[in-house]
């Protein structure tokens, strides 16, 4: 199959579907989904195309979108391609600092900025951004400063391609695109040192859809996406680009905080999440079912025990199950499963690709028992996103599933995990040290991540840069504990400290709302936050609740000391970065004085 380059990629499924629509996007003001056909889409890529020609933007040109998920997101991207231009997306959470490394970074002349949190803090940089020329806003609600005399807004600076001036210019630098251009430099999070731009050339995307068509084979036109992260993450970002190129219907959720709005609107039948998506439903679930009694309870009891058997001990390994249990499955098929998928809103469910951090086995069996076709998977920026996932059958719970088709992966030093192929970055932008870090001189991409291959699959044991040492020369991986620890209802946030420490200690975020609710019930009294954080009977909740789910884990890597703390981690005081990784660091450093006291005697 023949794979048309990313700059032709809507106006060829406009030839295709016409007005069928492409993307869908919530209005606030009438509280209703628009509709964009795929001629509609198509046409207004040309006009922002002809724009940023007029304007000015050259081939091989970087250009920033700073911007929550919105329709004018993907706009720019293609009219960029079109232009033989490079998108360099920034997260619409990124501080003023950030966004002043990135433009500088990056020489990027032409910013689009989405709210008015993001035109805020790209104008507060202006000045300190010698290449910085021009803002251009999405939202026409945002109010300008009163100092700014040349930002546009998006209607304004579309003006610029009204008629298409510059057709002739765009469609003979579309003419002379090719595989090997730069399509985007992805900025990561920087959870250790500063950012470093991901360079990801088209051949990276197109091999994306060739090898997602091979094993996603059951996606189709017909479906319908949610976005549910932000498109500058490299998952959201590949996964769009494959709905756009299957025909799927796109559907952009503005804001993060609405998914369980927007989600019971849309109804989607495939959205790609991370695991803490998924952790919050199952807990919702463990919470229902705590809250019933009698023959309630034990029918979603039942229920959950026959998906498990049906759908892991049977169809997973390809057996027939016997008549009984299929019985059984179809009427909680019709009942209980079915009710469930209604009340997240996905009862039109196809398959739900999840990754970005470890899945506990206990969420994928308990999604996989209730018939949800979760996808777990595993990838990196670098490497175009998926490295591999779950298939429909026979996957192993506990694996990342099987590596994608065309892709190599070995297994280096110290278990790490090494990748070559076609979806691999070339390297860092303008950082050739970093990249030779990086890519060895046979090609081979080494991730960080230590795991290891077993009858064809890939498994994780660990983030080797995330690896404590004790002071008992132990080595700890905080993830699996924070992984195990992060599906109790109780536990919001939590991060494991041990390095160079002489046990594992941890700071807890508790869910405030579940603890004040226990108290009540338990008749405690409590004045302040802190002073129910710290009683007796909430300190001996938590440590139950710790102890019981650490078992597993050797008594070097439990749990010994654990404080609550009043309010979250949060990206504002840099403990989180934008895709809500812990930055462990600052964490150390902001909670120095707390996480002292528990190591004292």
């Amino acid at each position: 199959m023949q794979y048309c380059h990313l700059s032709v990629l809507v106006h060829n499924q406009a030839a295709k579907y016409g007005e069928r629509v492409a993307l869908k996007y919530r209005d606030y003001a009438t509280a209703s989904w628009v509709s964009v056909t795929w001629n509609a889409f198509s046409s207004i890529v040309r006009q922002t195309a002809n724009a940023m020609a007029a304007w000015g933007i050259k081939e091989e040109e970087n250009v920033g979108i700073f911007s929550q998920n919105k329709p004018e997101c993907l706009y720019v991207d293609f009219a960029a391609f079109a232009n033989r231009a490079v998108t360099i997306p920034l997260y619409a959470t990124s501080s003023p600092l950030q966004v002043q490394y990135i433009v500088h970074d990056a020489g990027i002349r032409c910013l689009f900025v989405g709210e008015q949190e993001q035109y805020d803090a790209a104008f507060s940089v202006l000045g300190f951004c010698d290449t910085l020329q021009q803002l251009v806003i999405f939202d026409r609600s945002v109010r300008k400063d009163e100092r700014d005399k040349t930002s546009l807004y998006f209607d304004e600076f579309m003006a610029l391609g009204s008629g298409l001036p510059c057709n002739d210019e765009v469609e003979g630098r579309t003419a002379r695109a090719t595989g090997n251009d730069l399509a985007n430099v992805l900025y990561t999070s920087g959870t250790t040192g500063e950012p470093k731009g991901v360079m990801l050339l088209h051949s990276n995307y197109l091999e994306v859809l060739r090898i997602h068509d091979e094993r996603l084979y059951y996606m189709t036109d017909k479906d319908v996406s949610l976005n549910f992260l932000p498109l500058t993450h490299i998952f959201e970002r590949a996964w769009t680009y494959l709905c756009l190129h299957k025909g799927v219907t796109v559907c952009i959720n503005l804001r993060p905080a609405d998914i369980q709005m927007t989600i019971q609107e849309v109804r989607p039948t495939v959205m790609c999440s991370v695991p803490r998506f998924w952790e919050k439903v199952y807990i919702a679930v463990q919470e229902r079912i705590a809250q019933e009694s009698g023959m309630r309870k034990a029918l979603m009891l039942d229920a959950i025990k026959v998906g498990r058997m049906h759908n892991l001990d049977y169809v997973r390994v390809g057996a027939k199950p016997p008549l009984w249990l299929r019985l059984k499955y179809k009427f909680y098929e019709k009942t209980v499963y079915m009710l469930l998928k209604k009340i997240i809103g996905i009862e039109h469910g196809n398959f739900f690709p999840t990754a970005g951090a470890a899945v506990s086995d206990e969420i994928c069996e308990f999604a996989r028992a209730v018939g949800i076709e979760m996808l777990v998977g595993y990838g990196l920026t670098e490497s175009t996103a998926t490295v591999s996932c779950f298939l429909e059958e026979g996957y192993v719970i506990g694996s990342v599933g099987t590596v994608m088709p065309g892709l190599e992966v070995k297994i280096g030093d110290n278990n790490e995990i090494l990748l070559r192929g076609k979806t691999i970055t070339p390297g860092y932008y303008r950082k050739p040290q970093a990249t030779a870090d990086a890519i060895d001189a046979d090609g081979w991409f080494h991730t960080g991540d230590a795991g290891y291959l077993k009858d064809g699959y890939l498994f994780l044991t660990e983030r080797l840069k995330d690896l404590f040492k004790t002071s008992n020369g132990k080595y700890i991986s905080p993830q699996a504990l924070e992984t195990k620890l992060g599906i109790d209802r109780y536990i919001d946030q939590i991060a494991i400290i041990a390095d160079r420490r002489k046990f594992v200690a941890a700071l807890v975020v508790p869910v405030y709302g579940l603890l004040e609710e226990y108290a009540r019930t338990k008749g405690i009294v409590w004045g302040s936050r802190e002073e129910l954080l710290e009683h007796p009977k909430i300190q001996a909740l938590m440590r139950a609740r710790i102890d019981t789910l650490q078992q597993q884990f050797a008594h070097y890597e439990q749990v010994k000391r654990f404080t609550l703390l009043s309010h979250p981690f949060s990206m504002e005081r840099g403990e989180l970065t934008n895709t809500l990784k812990l930055r462990r660091s600052v964490i150390a450093e902001n909670y120095k004085t707390i996480i002292d006291k528990m190591y004292e005697e």
